[in-house]
């Protein structure tokens, strides 16, 4: 599936954020992730291709997740759901 890299000064986890383009909270959780330089990868579910969306989606169901965003992936480990701040900062250690 193809993803959007953001850049940013804290690259130390690979961070995978699931978003819908037009979701306030989604929104919020990429200005935070940005402002906070978190560097991070992300898919908007609602513009992708058609084939990078069911992909994006299959994973979530792999991972027996809700199609609910924004979803962050951590490592590939660790799952936060929701927008969290607090729990981000704690897990990425800003």
């Amino acid at each position: 599936m193809k993803l959007r890299r953001v850049s940013g000064n804290l690259k130390k986890n690979k961070v995978v954020l699931y978003a819908l383009s037009t979701c306030g909270w989604c929104k919020k959780t990429k200005a935070l992730l940005t402002e906070k330089g978190v560097e991070y990868e992300y898919i908007d579910l609602d513009t992708a291709k058609p084939e990078d969306r069911k992909e994006a989606i299959d994973d979530l169901k792999k991972r027996s997740l809700p199609l609910s965003v924004p979803i962050i992936i951590i490592d590939d480990v660790k799952v936060i759901r929701g927008y969290k701040p607090d729990e981000f900062k704690e897990v990425l250690q800003y």
